[in-house]
């Protein structure tokens, strides 16, 4: 299951249902799809119907003529994009459907924000040797990718990856100290740990989405013992309390207590924050409308007055007017540099400022703990900062400083072709999706089948075939 291309595997099963073959095969697809959605939801009786389908059909493949003579391997690959196909159609109908299931998330992330404020590695008897930040930062990011898709197996893939992270520290830290292979006993809190610290949003709902959807005949061996090792954590975290993380009553009360007024505080500053942001916004905006007309009368005027005065007088005039004009601008908005000064203090003042770089792991890692996908994964992020950053810099109305490379010019030009290219690539591709949506309404069902591909989430490993395929045209450009 692990080493499953799924994104060729979608890819395959896409192809096979463009043929005229496969007619009955779309159909069924798209009836099952249809009635799913039009029952109200039950999850125990949605998810035996799913897996019911999805068993159904994977046995009818194999004695179709159109995976006539393909491997185990191949029906593999036709089982995973079918799964994923139809889950990211019925995605919005199963997940998270019912008020309790919206609940939990809810109670389970307000307990996890309050617990990781206070919580550390020792409280769960994590051992000295098997404590590294820089690769629990790694994991904790794994985690938090997990909303990011909508397949069951691409979920369940950021677990895996989550758990892989933690399961090579404790393997390399046991083997740097001498010490016996790591077991469960070690295993299991560091997940913990690292579960409280990601606290991704709505993980109840994942972990049950997973269980319920994800095929069962694929959910064993490595990914089901990393999977129940999840359930274990979360099942801990839910039910924590002084005694399991060998403390005091009275000191994980006050630490609970201070965790609420922390949180408490934080929330309160931003809707304050918020609310004077709206309030200016809105002082502002009338008087300038209204002022806008006087200003055009008064700068006529003044013109008027200054064409019969000395040519020195009117350039110092009209310096004098601009100086006036870029002052008050200024006022207004604030400088890139003014913001972040105002950010540094604001972090100074922070009881807890390393929270706050928690989201980005590679600021505490060296050079020599990097993969080939982490420099992938950085580049990209890199790109998108560069791209923010210049749209808030030209937002503010300041000059955007320039990086000091070489062959600027070629980069810049490089740059506006690539967002050039971008804008000219969306509107093709909306012209496209509006093609293909008319032809849906006068064509066959298999075409309506495949033509929503473009449709289907990225998983992980897309993820990082499309970073290489990017790392590979800069190379050539």
């Amino acid at each position: 299951m692990e080493n499953a291309d799924v994104f060729l595997g979608l890819h395959d099963f896409l192809e096979r249902m463009r043929q005229p073959s496969a007619s009955d095969f779309v159909k069924s697809i798209k009836s099952f799809i249809v009635s799913f959605s039009n029952n109200a939801p039950d999850p125990e009786r949605d998810s035996a119907l799913v897996q019911e389908f999805l068993a159904n059909m994977e046995a009818a493949f194999r004695a179709h003529p159109l995976w006539a003579g393909c491997s185990d391997d191949e029906l593999e690959s036709a089982g995973e994009g079918l799964e994923k196909y139809v889950m990211t159609k019925l995605f919005t109908r199963v997940f998270a459907s019912l008020p309790d299931d919206v609940k939990a998330d809810e109670q389970l992330s307000e307990k996890m924000s309050l617990i990781q404020q206070f919580i550390r590695p020792e409280n769960l008897d994590i051992k000295p040797p098997f404590q590294n930040e820089t690769s629990w930062l790694l994991a904790q990011k794994e985690l938090q990718k997990i909303n990011m898709y909508k397949a069951p197996r691409d979920k369940l893939v950021c677990i895996l990856n989550c758990c892989k992270v933690i399961n090579n520290l404790l393997l390399n830290a046991s083997i740097a100290s001498n010490e016996n292979p790591p077991g469960a006993d070690e295993f299991l809190p560091v997940v913990i740990y690292v579960t409280l610290k990601a606290n991704p949003p709505q993980l109840n709902s994942n972990l049950l989405y997973i269980q319920r959807y994800r095929s069962q005949s694929r959910l064993v061996g490595e990914a089901a013992y990393f999977f129940t090792n999840m359930l274990s954590a979360v099942s801990f975290i839910s039910n924590i309390d002084a005694n399991s993380l060998s403390m005091e009553e009275a000191e994980f009360e006050k630490n609970m207590e201070s965790a609420r007024a922390l949180l408490s505080g934080l929330s309160t500053d931003w809707d304050s924050l918020s609310n004077q942001s709206d309030q200016s916004a809105r002082n502002n905006f009338k008087p300038e409308v209204m002022e806008s007309q006087p200003r055009a009368v008064d700068s006529k005027k003044a013109r008027e007055s200054l064409i019969g005065s000395k040519s020195s007088e009117a350039r110092s005039g009209s310096k004098n007017l601009q100086y006036a004009k870029d002052e008050s601008f200024m006022t207004k908005v604030s400088s890139l540099s003014d913001i972040e000064n105002r950010g540094a203090v604001m972090l100074l003042k922070e009881d807890l400022a390393s929270s706050v770089f928690r989201e980005y792991p590679y600021l505490f890692a060296h050079a020599g703990d990097l993969t080939i996908h982490d420099v992938e994964d950085l580049l990209y992020n890199y790109k998108q900062l560069v791209f923010k950053y210049v749209c808030l810099s030209k937002g503010l109305g300041g000059t955007t400083p320039s990086l000091r490379l070489s062959n600027s010019q070629t980069h810049f030009q490089h740059a506006t072709e690539t967002i050039k290219e971008h804008l000219e690539t969306r509107s093709v591709e909306a012209n496209d999706e509006s093609q293909k949506q008319t032809a849906k309404t006068n064509s066959s069902g298999t075409f309506s089948l495949v033509s929503e591909e473009n449709f289907e989430s990225k998983s992980p490993q897309e993820e990082a075939i499309a970073l290489q395929e990017e790392g590979k045209e800069e190379t050539s450009q």
